[in-house]
């Protein structure tokens, strides 16, 4: 069950106890996360001894900044790397049989099974 006191997120458990997760969230921000990558709750990259070395605002807007200066490299094909991709567009098609070749590769045994001759 949710109470609304003030846009804060209160739940309730099962027992009945009373668990305010904005209040549990701010505790924790500081706390280094878990796991390989040097950075605590908030997303702040941390160096040496738990210092924060780069704020998350800043973390952000490098990498916003980063993502519209790159170009899309798949996009890019030189000249010779397209002509040996056209070689490739065009699949070659097997000949058509005939119906009559077609019943000819296929016996039918003395059960009533067909077979492919030489089998």
């Amino acid at each position: 069950m949710v109470a609304n006191n003030s846009g804060r997120k209160i739940y309730r458990t099962a027992q009945g106890k009373q668990i305010d997760l904005d209040l549990l969230i701010q505790r924790n921000e500081l706390t280094p996360a878990v796991g390989n990558v040097r950075v605590n709750a908030r997303g702040d990259e941390l160096g040496p001894g738990g210092k924060i070395v780069k704020k998350r605002e800043d973390v952000m807007n490098d990498y916003y900044a980063q993502k519209q200066t790159m170009r899309d490299q798949s996009s890019i094909i030189s000249d010779q790397e397209s002509k040996e991709l056209a070689e490739f567009d065009e699949e070659p098609v097997p000949p058509k049989k005939s119906p009559s070749q077609q019943l000819d590769e296929w016996i039918e045994d003395e059960d009533g099974n067909f077979t492919k001759k030489g089998e």
